[in-house]
């Protein structure tokens, strides 16, 4: 089984070639399509995925795969695959530069390793656990802030919070000493080096929060659900991301009332 060290290159290698599929394709976006859940998809979005899954089960033809367009395989194997081709699909379409490309290595149920693509920006960040992480190769880590009323604070999907719990969103409105409305995976890749403080997401799926939660971690930093818990498959897709413990427990006291 190949070590964590080099699978993270040879991931990196993947996604590389992949991520030049979505940027190509980010000048003149394909017309999407709808899923089952009213959610935009095109065809970079399976292209890119299709290119990732092709090379992971050459490369790692032990390993199951768990893709967001193409669904799973060997998900009873000792390693899997994590991959979201476009995490962002409607900043893809309306010309935010701000998509991503997500892949991670879950083994034992935990993210060894994870990548966050921003091929639109030219920009990687990588985590592996144990190791630390990295943004374009260049070491990373949280910021040291521990309060709640000095941080700043991003909010995802504050549609779908607000519809779901317009209180808790008021709330949110009001914490921290800047706060931002945001999406996709770009604010949690912002934790992990330090440029912000805190996200609080909501309505994820695994392959949006497992590679992320990877990076995070490896940078110093808290990702769990909203009851506190570690993410993984079974997740329920609200997601808190935090840059020390400190902060971590008063943004949990916040969201749950």
């Amino acid at each position: 089984m190949t070590d964590l060290t080099t699978a993270l290159q040879a991931a990196l290698d993947i996604t590389g070639a992949a991520a030049r599929i979505s940027a190509g394709a980010f000048a003149s976006p394909p017309p999407a399509d709808l899923k089952e859940d009213e959610s935009p998809v095109t065809r970079a979005d399976r292209d890119t995925e299709l290119s990732i899954r092709d090379a992971l089960s050459e490369k790692f033809p032990e390993d199951g795969i768990f893709g967001e367009e193409f669904g799973t395989a060997g998900l009873d194997r000792a390693r899997i695959w994590v991959v979201d081709p476009i995490d962002g699909t409607k900043s893809f379409i309306t010309g935010v530069p701000l998509f991503g490309m997500l892949l991670a290595l879950v083994e034992g149920g935990l993210p060894k390793l994870g990548i966050i693509r921003l091929p639109a920006l030219g920009t990687v960040y990588t985590g592996l656990r144990g190791k630390g992480a990295e943004k374009d190769g260049a070491p990373i880590a949280v910021s040291g802030c521990t309060a709640l009323a000095e941080a700043t604070l991003f909010v995802n999907e504050g549609e779908k919070i607000h519809a779901a719990d317009p209180a808790l969103f008021g709330h949110l409105c009001r914490a921290g000493k800047l706060r931002r409305m945001s999406y996709d995976c770009q604010p949690h890749a912002l934790v992990a080096e330090g440029r912000i403080d805190a996200v609080v997401d909501y309505d994820l799926k695994p392959y949006d929060y497992l590679p992320v939660a990877a990076v995070v971690e490896a940078a110093g930093g808290i990702m769990t659900d909203w009851d506190g818990k570690p993410l993984d498959f079974d997740s329920d897709g609200r997601v808190i991301t935090a840059a020390t413990p400190e902060l971590h427990a008063e943004l949990l006291q916040l969201v749950r009332g």
